[in-house]
């Protein structure tokens, strides 16, 4: 399991079919039994009776396996397509025991069936060629980003959020991206056909001055929108980066900070006549996804962990945790604007009470409403939200309410009620008639998946978030006993809270009042380093998330930066100095640092060249290309961006914001042999963005589909003698075309020799040769979906050299004229870093970017 959420927890809603990491010795050994689980779950109010049965069988059972086409939508229905026409009817046809094997079948509630599902037993995948032919499929267009293993219940948060193109996002804790990508593909809908409507009108000549393109893509064309993905994890926002580098946007930008205490961002200022009236201006999100750490027992039919290590106190110790995040959420949040919260946890410590104290301290319903979304996704089954609820705590103990746990510290002490806090109860007061039954509960015996909990929040009005509630009973030692004697005491005597140990400027507090979204109130009795900590290398139990938590600092939206204060740190065993001890084990997981971000201004000298050569269109905007190095100048990529994303780049320079990853490659340097060939490089990953706005010199145009095979599975083709005949309809033009990068655009014929899908790949002509710009992956997977071919591919020039070298080795390919030309997967600069998932690009140039 995950360790975002400490020791035994997994980050909420965690997509992949196969689950967590096992040992793969004695996974199979774990008990599907838990005393306590099964004693909690079966409590009246979360199944009932008749159903309780089927819950247990259905949790106690492997996860089906499940998957997600990704990508632009016409390019995910050409795959699944097909799926459809070749691997169905093959597996279809198989019978096992005198029965027809059931075979992948689309999910009912998913739009456009572009999610998956297959239920086949281990033995019979095992038995038969069609399911091996099947897995290949599945592998190869995985490998290079066509399919998303996801577990079928996490597809459903971004699903209900209403993301259209145009909106502003923020996932907070994203990765490892599944859900990331499903929200990018929203921002995105409909961007192709509309940029290819705007070019075209500005190639006829009927474009007037202003951006082209409806709402959200009134940018020529192009979508306005963004995300922004983040995680608090390093290492885990590079994992978000790999996942989605195949969705190559322009509007992404990835970073890595605490959700709890998520900074502010600035903006630029609006235009104003008068400099002395222009105001500082901080981004506020359409949507924001929270899909917290928790404690994963709904994953327990693929974390089969949860079995054994399941309890009550992981969501005791998580519930703080969650609360902020979702708080800060809203406080991001434009009026109007939806968050939706995600757990897959099923207990309500992590999810209705979470809800409910996030609302509670944001002004209540006033403020917050919580949306009824039970007509949306038709097909799927789900389960209204608690209206109440039990708290079992950490010596498993069942508590009706909070009055009860009150009464019980009166008469027998607080000796095993750590951690437990009003807000994990059903709510009262205000906030007791909240409509939580619109909240979502999916469980696994319904549809057979795993189990969930997803709430929509609409932000209805400004909000100024209320001190959090520290009714908490601390541990129970000598000192919590002590602490808890101490706080009864400051209650009886009504002191002042943080305003004294933090003194808040007048200007500071004139600025708080006109600004309702900073980052945190200072005002607000402070929330611990939790979840800094528990993204840390080493795990740490949920029982001691709050005892090493340190004074924080917290950015607010003036500028500012405010000490947050927190519990004491935990005395070490040792003499040593407790805050030393912390600023020693902070320094040394401290985070690489990253280049910087420079925009190319628009009249750089190397940009004129690559607009003359590429007959590049004025309308493509020249001051978004950027490069990542100190000294601002374009040596080996120049990327490009979204015009948002970078005034967010710019304006947040040197603020203290950890940005990982933003824009994509669009250009990259390339050896030439000859003078006036343009070096710059179209990059696979910015093409699609470029493509419409190219002139016809450095174009081919393809159409059968022998031709694209050839392409694909012989590199380095020779042009010069006779060669060029071998290469058919495009023979004569590649003959003829001059040295440098040249595109080489798919069209669809509707003939039998023709092909169904539109594609634009990048092909480099050499002074003797032609190359289609594609990693090895590419190539393999697109002549299994294309042609079910899985020839191994030709590099003639390789085998008169030396041997091909082995995959994780890089290559090094010298054509038969002495040139050097590579291929995409030399000259690809892998910069994520992906842990156990990690995969070579080879590459000749080094990296241009620090990890």
């Amino acid at each position: 399991m995950g360790k975002r959420g400490g020791k035994k927890f997994s980050k909420g809603g965690r997509g992949g079919g196969s689950g967590g990491v096992r040992s793969r010795n004695n996974w199979q050994d774990i008990s599907r039994t838990n005393e306590k689980l099964e004693r909690y779950y079966n409590e009246p109010e979360f199944i009932p009776e008749e159903e309780k049965e089927a819950f247990w069988s259905t949790l106690q059972r492997d996860l089906p396996n499940s998957f997600r086409f990704t990508g632009s939508r016409g390019h995910a229905l050409a795959v699944q397509q097909r799926l459809k026409d070749f691997y169905i009817p093959e597996i279809t046809s198989i019978k096992y025991d005198d029965e027809f094997v059931e075979p992948p079948r689309p999910v009912s509630w998913y739009p456009d069936q572009l999610a998956w599902w297959m239920t086949t037993p281990k033995q019979v995948v095992r038995r038969f060629a069609p399911f091996a032919s099947f897995q290949k499929f599945l592998v190869a267009e995985t490998d290079v980003g066509n399919i998303s293993r996801q577990e079928v219940v996490s597809m459903i948060p971004p699903l209900l959020m209403d993301l259209r193109p145009g909106m502003t996002c923020l996932d907070m804790c994203a990765a490892p991206g599944s859900k990331s990508a499903q929200l990018m593909e929203m921002i995105h809908a409909g961007e192709e056909d509309a940029i290819l409507d705007a070019s075209k009108k500005v190639k006829e000549g009927t474009a007037g001055p202003e951006p082209l393109g409806p709402e959200g893509l009134n940018d020529d064309g192009r979508t306005t929108g963004l995300l922004i993905a983040n995680d608090s994890d390093y290492k885990r926002a590079h994992m978000l980066i790999h996942q989605m580098k195949r969705l190559s946007s322009p509007n992404l930008i990835v970073t890595n900070h605490d959700a709890t205490m998520y900074p502010s961002i600035k903006l630029p200022p609006l235009p104003s006549d008068d400099p002395t009236k222009k105001q500082g201006r901080y981004l506020k999100f359409d949507r924001i996804l929270a899909d917290v750490p928790c404690s994963g027992d709904g994953t327990a039919r693929k974390n089969v962990a949860v079995w054994k290590d399941w309890n009550p106190a992981n969501a005791l110790g998580l519930h703080p945790t969650q609360a902020r995040i979702l708080v800060r959420a809203l406080q991001m949040l434009k009026v109007g604007g939806r968050v939706v919260y995600s757990t897959c946890s099923m207990n309500p410590v992590e999810n209705e009470a979470v809800v409910a104290s996030a609302i509670e301290r944001c002004g209540g319903a006033a403020n917050v409403k919580i949306v009824d979304c039970s007509a949306e996704l038709p097909g799927l089954k789900r389960m209204p939200g608690l209206k109440t609820w039990k708290v079992m705590d950490r010596e498993a103990r069942i508590w009706n309410s909070w009055a009860e746990i009150e009464e019980h510290r009166e008469k027998e002490g607080i000796e095993g009620l750590g951690r437990l806090s009003e807000g994990m109860f059903t709510p009262t007061g205000e906030t007791a008639d909240l409509p939580l039954e619109h909240c979502m509960r999916v469980y696994p015996h319904h549809q057979d998946t795993g189990g969930f909990f997803i709430t929509v929040l609409e932000k209805t009005a400004e909000i100024r978030a209320k001190p959090e509630n520290t009714n908490v009973i601390p541990k129970s030692t000598f000192a919590a006993l002590s602490a808890e004697l101490d706080t009864r005491k400051d209650n009886d005597a009504k002191l002042e809270t943080l305003d004294e140990i933090v003194p808040v400027s007048k200007e500071l507090e004139e600025e708080l009042s006109k600004n309702e979204s900073v980052a945190q109130a200072t005002n607000e009795l402070p929330y611990s380093a939790a979840l800094d900590e528990t993204v840390a290398a080493t795990k740490r139990d949920a029982d001691e998330f709050e005892d090493a938590a340190p004074a924080k600092r917290t950015k607010l939206e003036d500028g500012s930066e405010v000490l947050i204060a927190d519990r004491p740190v935990r005395e070490p065993a040792t003499s040593q100095d407790p805050e030393k001890t912390f600023s020693e084990k902070r320094m040394k997981r401290k985070a690489p640092q990253e280049e910087p971000y420079k925009y190319l201004d628009p009249k750089h000298e190397e940009l004129e060249p690559i607009y003359e050569f590429y007959q590049l269109s004025e309308r493509f905007p020249r001051d978004r290309f950027m490069v990542r190095n100190p000294v601002g100048n374009p040596t080996k990529t120049v990327y490009y961006t979204s015009a948002l994303a970078r005034d967010i780049l710019t304006q947040n320079e040197g603020s203290g914001m950890k940005f990982v990853h933003c824009g994509v490659k669009m250009f990259v340097k390339q050896d030439a042999q000859r003078e006036n060939v343009c070096r710059w490089r179209i990059q696979t990953d910015g093409l699609k963005i470029i493509e419409p706005w190219l002139g016809p010199d450095r174009s081919i145009t393809l159409t059968q589909r022998e031709t694209l095979r050839r392409l694909l599975v012989e590199m380095f083709p020779k042009v010069d003698d006779e060669g060029w005949k071998n290469l058919g309809e495009i023979g004569a033009r590649v003959k003829d075309i001059p040295m440098g990068c040249t595109i080489l655009r798919v069209e669809p014929s509707g003939k039998e020799d023709g092909l169904n899908e539109r594609m634009v790949l990048p092909l480099w002509r050499s002074l003797h040769s032609l190359n289609l710009m594609l990693p090895k992956e590419d190539r393999k997977a697109m002549l299994l979906r294309i042609f079910n071919d899985d020839t191994p591919l030709i590099n003639a020039t390789l085998k008169t050299k030396r041997p091909e070298a082995p995959r994780d080795t890089p290559l090094e390919s010298t054509a038969a004229d002495e040139e050097s030309v590579p291929t995409e997967e030399q000259v690809q600069v892998e910069s994520e870093v992906v842990n156990t998932q990690e995969k070579a690009i080879e590459e000749e140039s080094s990296m241009d970017t620090t990890v």
